[in-house]
């Protein structure tokens, strides 16, 4: 496993640069709403909220979490099926480790959120890159890829929709298509929808409603209401997994950071709605401005642009154009932290503020 998935550039281009532009990691400008920020709580109003908060997460998020799951999936969650987790990572974190043993293989549609990889491989079990996007052009190509890959060892599958890194929506048919194959192999789904809130084109279908019986969704604040600091995010899955989900919970961080909870039970309303609807329409205008300097597809869903540079690669590789952005002050995700992509760069446009963005942009799109 690699030490850095995004950037081994970091220290010297923040050294060298006059003006750095940290586009290889997916966060956010944008403070948390007013209200639902870790400044906005105090003793008085929570007494004990430095202590441990339950295993499975404060009663009232909770609640708040399963309220939104039957609205957004039409299903009929109950609490066991719930479980906060430290970000939408140690969510996945849990669920690999309770039901993956060592030498499973979990195949993983690519490209894809580069720390599922290693995920995987943490838990001893064996992470199988399945080209999709950009590798299939329809339902059928994506039910056969999956069921190419699958072998005796196969447990699960693993999507990303909205997808990082390449900002596309997997479409609804592909979707169910890859479904019926993991139910036919009687596969586990994980299914990563971090990015829910964030569509701009398309539309984004939940995984559940597909088989609920099989499938754990991992889900975050730190995405959808800019909290990426704040650690907190859930799990939705079966009553059947969730104990086995917890168990890896409880002996990995125990509980979720009680202040987090707080804060993500206070957003999770008018005030987090009223944010989302903000964030979105800026992450949509600065992605497609974005897009059209670079002259690529502008993004569906996500923060995120997935650009193919190997017409501009020397006999350095990519490494030396990730060199040769660092001196732009251009800070880039490799492609090969999201599967097999030797020729390929991610680029988060939501990191800093739109205008400082497109003013990197610039930079690189006159490399390109």
């Amino acid at each position: 496993m690699p030490g850095s998935v995004y950037s081994s550039l970091v220290k010297r281009v923040y050294a060298s640069a006059s003006e750095v532009f940290p586009f290889h990691v997916g966060d956010t400008w944008m403070e948390p709403a007013a209200g639902c920020r870790m400044e906005d709580l105090s003793v008085a109003e929570h007494p004990g909220m430095h202590r441990y908060a339950p295993v499975a997460g404060l009663p009232g998020l909770v609640d708040r979490i399963v309220e939104r799951q039957r609205a957004r999936t039409g299903l009929a969650v109950e609490r066991s099926e719930v479980l906060v987790t430290a970000g939408a990572t140690g969510g996945l974190g849990a669920v690999v480790g309770g039901l993956v043993a060592p030498g499973d293989e979990v195949l993983i549609c690519a490209p894809y959120w580069p720390l599922i990889a290693g995920i995987v491989r943490s838990f001893s079990g064996v992470a199988v890159p399945v080209p999709l996007i950009g590798a299939v052009d329809s339902a059928q190509g994506a039910a056969q890829a999956i069921r190419a890959a699958c072998t005796e060892r196969t447990v699960a599958l693993y999507v990303n929709t909205p997808n990082n890194p390449t900002g596309r929506i997997i479409p609804a048919d592909w979707m169910a298509a890859m479904v019926d194959v993991a139910t036919s192999e009687q596969l586990w789904i994980f299914a990563d929808e971090v990015y829910e809130d964030y569509v701009y084109a398309a539309e984004h279908r939940y995984v559940r409603p597909l088989a609920p019986e099989r499938t754990l969704a991992a889900h975050s604040f730190s995405k959808a209401y800019g909290m990426a600091g704040n650690r907190a995010g859930y799990v939705v899955g079966p009553a059947q997994a969730m104990p086995h989900v917890r168990k890896v919970g409880v002996h990995t961080v125990y509980s979720t950071p009680t202040a987090s909870q707080l804060t993500a039970e206070r957003v999770m309303g008018a005030a987090g709605d009223d944010w989302i609807a903000v964030a979105r329409k800026a992450y949509a205008e600065v992605g497609r401005a974005a897009a059209e300097l670079l002259g690529v597809e502008p993004p569906e869903g996500s923060t995120f642009l997935w650009m193919d540079v190997a017409h501009l690669l020397d006999e350095r590789g990519l490494n030396g154009f990730l060199e040769d952005a660092g001196e732009q002050g251009l800070l880039l995700a490799p492609g090969p932290s999201f599967g097999p992509y030797p020729t390929h760069v991610r680029l988060c446009f939501t990191a800093v503020p739109p205008e400082v963005t497109l003013r990197g942009v610039a930079r690189l799109a006159a490399m390109l």
